[in-house]
């Protein structure tokens, strides 16, 4: 997919083109990512479609991976691979974690427990049924990541995803990538979308008039506050900090997690992000009798 490309790498497609009638060479006739990836979905002549960047590497055993995937589970709508970093030198600590968690998200269970944390797939890993994402209006363009809109969308009209426990990407970094560099992969923008969905998953709405936010801190609360402009109260703030403790925030009290088992043990949406913390929180709360992704949700 061309995507009126000033370099000479149409000019090699071409080329290779003449030499494999399975490649083809197509030119986004719109500007811009999303305009490329619908066309390029509609010019598709297979109902299996897996993404590639142009800058990344595949392993050669990837497509039979996928392939393999869906024929086992013919209700999986997505299949996405393990991926690689490189090259290393440009890797940050940030990156590198999220790689981490990324790549332990492997099963349909976990992907739903742990949606709201991160965009649990690396785009060009994936492979998904055509039907199913055409179904879904493709992709959407708007002030947000266009694959993790995806990905909650498909979440959200009940279809399956899966990870392959296998590295079978290697995905490329550096300071010039699109990720980096567009407001729509903003903090703000990942922040934004994630409350509007949130703010429609049947899960968390059957407590909506019972749930505490976990994390009371003014980061915390800022990110917070896009899905309680959405007419969202909790019932308390919780923190470990002691000076918080027996505060109010907007009239809502901020108390320690005891709080919970002696007021019924409401929904908790855990909004600390900070490394091994997150991990911490919700084994206390597993330890209470809570169940991530049912009783509690972590939000990235």
């Amino acid at each position: 997919m061309d995507d009126h490309s000033v370099d000479a790498s149409p000019a090699l497609v071409r080329a290779m083109a003449r030499e494999d009638p399975r490649v083809r060479l197509v030119h986004n006739p719109g500007r811009g990512l999303v305009a490329a990836l619908n066309h390029g979905l509609h010019a598709c002549r297979c109902e299996l479609v897996a993404r590639m960047d142009a800058d990344d590497l595949m392993h050669p055993e990837r497509l039979a991976a996928h392939l393999n995937h869906f024929a086992r589970d013919p209700g999986l709508v997505l299949s996405a691979t393990q991926a690689e970093l490189f090259s290393r030198e440009e890797i940050q600590a940030g990156f590198r974690e999220y790689m981490r968690w990324q790549n332990a998200c492997l099963t349909h269970e976990q992907i739903a427990r742990d949606l709201y944390i991160e965009s649990p797939f690396a785009h060009p890993s994936v492979a998904f049924r055509r039907r199913a994402v055409l179904d879904a209006s493709g992709y959407r363009e708007g002030p947000f990541p266009e694959d993790y809109d995806l990905w909650l969308r498909l979440f959200h009209a009940g279809r399956r995803m899966e990870k392959i426990p296998r590295a079978l990407l290697r995905w490329r970094d550096h300071p010039r990538r699109l990720s980096r560099t567009d407001p729509r992969c903003s903090r703000e923008a990942f922040d934004r979308l994630r409350a509007n969905y949130l703010a429609r998953d049947p899960r968390f709405l059957a407590h909506r008039e019972n749930f505490v936010i976990w994390g009371a801190g003014r980061k915390t609360r800022r990110r917070a506050d896009h899905l309680l402009e959405q007419g969202f109260r909790p019932r308390a703030w919780i923190d470990i900090d002691p000076r918080k403790i027996g505060n109010r925030v907007e009239e809502i009290p901020v108390v320690d997690s005891r709080w919970l088992e002696e007021n019924g043990r409401p929904f908790v949406l855990v909004y600390v992000t900070n490394h091994g913390a997150r991990e911490e929180i919700l084994e206390e709360l597993e330890g209470m009798g809570y169940r991530p992704g049912e009783a509690c949700l972590a939000v990235g």
